[in-house]
């Protein structure tokens, strides 16, 4: 059974939002500058959405030509999902969150190679692979702290110049390949981009 907050958050549309909103504060009009494809009639709905819901605040109002413009920042960092809140989804819930996950990338990255830029994956530190490794779980959960603690610095910067924001989508699972796979097989080379 799906969870409240999880419906929540795993829209195409409210994911977008937390993300343009993490770390900064916004008015809608300049959300909607961030969104172009996003009509403004859902863009307002959805941020009221997210505001209602407690994940979105409003950091000030003022008039600006007899309209009153709204600043809005997330209400807390918690932006993200948790164990409590996936604990009753089902397995087609899990299903259906991953894909919006999924699509919500998909259309981020199509974004990205659809601009009007010349793309330079190399220079950009653009690339997507899929990497098998073997580990315990306990050296699972070490391989996962050092990355959290690796980002963790770079997390708490903020907009400069001379920073570009990136977007960092990380998806790890167990290999749903049976328990008694042979361990002494070759994995499958993954192109790299």
């Amino acid at each position: 059974m799906a969870t409240a907050r999880a419906d929540l958050i795993l829209h195409p549309v409210r994911m977008r939002l937390l993300a343009a909103l993490a770390r900064r504060q916004l008015t809608a009009r300049q959300l909607s500058e961030l969104l172009p494809d996003v009509p403004q009639a859902t863009l307002y709905h959805h941020l009221g959405t997210l505001t209602r819901a407690g994940l979105l605040r409003i950091v000030s109002q003022r008039q600006v030509r007899g309209a009153v413009e709204k600043l809005y920042a997330l209400a807390d960092d918690n932006m993200f999902l948790g164990p409590a809140d996936l604990a009753n989804a089902s397995p087609d819930d899990h299903l259906r969150y991953f894909t919006i996950f999924v699509s919500a990338l998909i259309g981020d990255f199509a974004r990205y190679v659809q601009r009007n830029t010349p793309i330079d994956f190399a220079a950009e530190g653009v690339g997507y692979r899929e990497v098998p490794f073997y580990v315990s779980d306990e050296e699972f959960a070490q391989a996962t702290a050092a990355l959290s603690q690796a980002l963790l610095p770079f997390l708490r910067n903020e907009p400069a110049p001379n920073r570009r924001r990136r977007l960092v989508a990380i998806i790890t699972f167990p290999d749903a390949a049976p328990a008694d796979a042979p361990h002494d097989a070759v994995p499958p080379t993954t192109p790299e981009v």
